[in-house]
């Protein structure tokens, strides 16, 4: 979620604070939206969570990772 509340601030040209609630509430929101499987990962693909993965697979990791779970479908 760093990346993404940093592409906000530089972006955008959001406080950082304002970003972090952006960002939050847009997990938020998707996770409500997204099917129940999907929803239930998301935490661990955004690094966030307690099924967080470990490591820094970055952007290409967590597109990896949510491609995997879509092919589940």
């Amino acid at each position: 979620m760093n990346e993404l509340e940093k592409l906000l601030t530089e972006k955008v040209g959001l406080s950082p604070e304002q970003a972090q609630k952006a960002v939050t509430t847009m997990m938020g929101f998707l996770k409500e939206k997204l099917p129940g499987p999907l929803g239930a990962h998301l935490d661990s693909l955004t690094g966030t969570g307690a099924g967080a993965a470990t490591g820094s697979g970055g952007a290409a990791g967590l597109m990896g990772e949510a491609e995997g779970l879509l092919k589940k479908f």
